[in-house]
């Protein structure tokens, strides 16, 4: 399901990863960042999908909302499992949304 988004601007959290073979605890943790993300005052989406490259779009009202979520403590902690234990490699990218347009959303 597309995120629904408000009219722009906003900004756009990209994560892209490639997986390691280790998936104990990973799809549990990756559900617990998505309801805590939910929570998060200024937290407005998040897209996924996953191949051999993950990409995960997650939409913010504004820069400090999400310098306040990359520094909650759990998500902290599940950074460092992700370099520890589930990621190979990871980069995160942050832009501003100035424009959007679609179909059928």
């Amino acid at each position: 399901m597309l995120a629904n988004t408000p009219s722009p601007p906003y900004f756009a959290v990209v994560f892209s990863s490639v997986r390691t073979s280790e998936d104990k605890d990973y799809n549990e943790m990756a559900k617990k960042m998505e309801d805590l993300a939910n929570q998060q005052p200024g937290y407005l989406g998040i897209e996924s999908a996953r191949n051999e490259i993950g990409i995960s779009v997650s939409y913010w009202k504004d820069r400090e909302s999400i310098m306040k979520w990359k520094n909650n403590a759990d998500h902290l902690l599940a950074i460092k499992y992700g370099m520890e234990k589930w990621y190979k490699s990871y980069k995160v990218r942050i832009s501003k949304v100035e424009h959007e347009y679609g179909f059928g959303v």
